[in-house]
This record gives C-alpha cells, sequence and structure tokens, in this order.
C-alpha cells in the first residue's frame, strides 16, 4: 500500500509540473516569435499576458466538440487520448534528478524509442477515423515523416548507447558526470538527434503534416475543442520531452535552465527558417541522415569492438 501511495505521488510529482509547463510553453513561444517579428504578444489577460494560456485552455475546454457525422466514432475519440497518454508516459524514465525518476529501468533509451515510435499511432487513428480527405493525406505525411526520422533517432541513440555501454538513463548521466559530456566527443550525432528530433515532433522547419496551405491544418483538421487540446499538448508535451532527453543524454543531466534553452532553440528556428518542401524533407531524413547515421553507428561500433580486444 505505501508502494501504491508512494508511485501515486512520484506520478503526480513529475505529470503537473509538465501539464504546466506545456501551458507556459506556449506563451513563451508566442512571446518569442512576436519578438522576432516586432510585435507585442500576448498582453492583455493577466501581467503581462501570464494568463493567457488557462484563458486558451479554458475556451477549448468549455467549446463544443463536433464530432463529423461520418467518421469512425471509436478511433476518432481514442486517436487524441493516444497522442496525449503517449507524451506523457515518455516521461516515466527521465530522471530529474537522482532521486525523481518514476520508474529506473535498466532499458530506459529503449523504452523512451518505443514510446516516440508509438506516437504514430495517435496520428494515423485520427487522419483515418475522420473520413476526410483533408485529414487523411495530413497523416500519411506525417506518418512517413515521423517513421523517416525516428531511423536516424534510433541509430543515433544506439551509438551513444555504443559509447556509454549501457541503456539506462541515471548511468549515461553517472558516466557524464565521472568523465565528458557526450555533446563534446560525439557533436555529430547530438546535431543528428536534436535535427531530427524537430522532424519527429512536426516542428518547423519540418512541419509538414500541418502545412495550411495545402492540407488545411492536417491530421487534426476534423477536430475541435477537447480533441484538438489534447492535439495540441501532445504536441508541446513532445517538444519538452525531446528537450529534457537532449540535456540527459549530451549535457549531463536533466536542469530546467539546459531543458529551457532546447525550448528556446525550438521555437527560434521556428522564427529564422522557412518551411522545407516535402520532397527536401523526404531526401534530407533517408538520403543524408540515414547514411551519416548509420556510418557514425558502425565506427562507433568498431571502435569500441578494438578497445575490447585490446
Amino acid at each position: 500500500m505505501n508502494r501504491v501511495i508512494v508511485d501515486v505521488i512520484n506520478f503526480f510529482l513529475i505529470i503537473l509540473p509538465v501539464l504546466l509547463s506545456v501551458a507556459y510553453l506556449t506563451l513563451f513561444e508566442r512571446k518569442i516569435l512576436a519578438a522576432a517579428g516586432r510585435r507585442l504578444g500576448p498582453n492583455v489577460v493577466g501581467l503581462f499576458g501570464l494568463l493567457q494560456p488557462l484563458a486558451d485552455g479554458l475556451k477549448l475546454l468549455i467549446k463544443e466538440s463536433i464530432v463529423p457525422t461520418s467518421s469512425d466514432k471509436g478511433l476518432y475519440l481514442l486517436a487524441p487520448v493516444v497522442t496525449f497518454s503517449l507524451s506523457l508516459i515518455g516521461y516515466g524514465v527521465i530522471p530529474f534528478t537522482d532521486q525523481l525518476a518514476y520508474v529506473d529501468i535498466s532499458c530506459g533509451l529503449l523504452f523512451t524509442f518505443a514510446i516516440s515510435s508509438l506516437s504514430v499511432y495517435g496520428v494515423i487513428f485520427s487522419g483515418w477515423a475522420s473520413n476526410s480527405k483533408y485529414a487523411f493525406l495530413g497523416s500519411l505525411r506525417s506518418a512517413a515523416q515521423m517513421i523517416s526520422y525516428e531511423v536516424s533517432i534510433g541509430l543515433t541513440l544506439l551509438s551513444l548507447a555504443v559509447f556509454a555501454r549501457t541503456l539506462n538513463l541515471n548511468e549515461i548521466v553517472l558516466w557524464q558526470q565521472e568523465n565528458i559530456y557526450f555533446v563534446i566527443p560525439l557533436f555529430p550525432i547530438f546535431f543528428l538527434f536534436f535535427v531530427s528530433a524537430l522532424a519527429e515532433t512536426n516542428r518547423p522547419p519540418f512541419d509538414l503534416p500541418e502545412a495550411e496551405g495545402e492540407l488545411v491544418a492536417g491530421y487534426n483538421v476534423e477536430y475541435s475543442a477537447a480533441g484538438f487540446a489534447l492535439f495540441f499538448i501532445g504536441e508541446y508535451a513532445n517538444i519538452i520531452l525531446m528537450s529534457s532527453l537532449t540535456s540527459v543524454l549530451f549535457f549531463g543531466g536533466f536542469s530546467p535552465f539546459k531543458a529551457v534553452v532546447f525550448m528556446f532553440v525550438f521555437v527560434w528556428v521556428r522564427a529564422a527558417y522557412p518551411r522545407f518542401r516535402y520532397d527536401q524533407l523526404m531526401r534530407l531524413g533517408w538520403k543524408v541522415f540515414l547514411p551519416l547515421s548509420l556510418a557514425i553507428f558502425f565506427n562507433a561500433w568498431l571502435m569500441q569492438s578494438i578497445c575490447s580486444i585490446l
């Protein structure tokens, strides 16, 4: 019974700050984009606009949720729940401190990659169940994009695991604190991982699934109110997850400052770079990132094999 109570407390210690961070990440992003475009951004609701995320969330929750009559209602309602749930499950293995992690498993790196890979199902469910050609095309584009860059992310994580000789995130953090941050000797792996994370989370300049000019907002076009809010929360929760994971894997462990820096980079890239064409996106993933990540992985494996022999 005590163990159950501790697990519940740990769960809320992790999930509630994540949900609050998601809300204010939207304000953080809008303020940065406003500064980049020499605009004011949200500044009316609350002091300096600090209550704007709460107002936006309340607006989405009280709006009427319209379900298309020709949709597959079961999958239609399930899709945003899947996306939202998977975006939160990934936080279960992130070591926020030495003492604060929901679970500490030996294959935490593999678990994180598996959860990231499963997130494509929420997108596919939404496009298929909506029974709309625009939503369906958006989900197909998103699935192709996410799968393409998951391959690169998986190979970069395997290369990191080869160097660290472990899949446990706590042990990876401990190794860096005792030796050197992985970003220094493994900067190419860090670069491939971070750019792939931009594409994996459908963020600019890789936000092709939500290219409004061609697809009217993509896979979630038929969603409104709470369903749209769950997709929205899932996307921003994945941004925070990838920022946290980057600090854990390459910068010696999680800290709020490190995570905020990477969140800023996510937003800065949106403000600074135009959207890729879809053919450029797929060419970059399959013809550039895949060969590079394969070469890095085999080089890492070969080096570790030689070192173990010697």
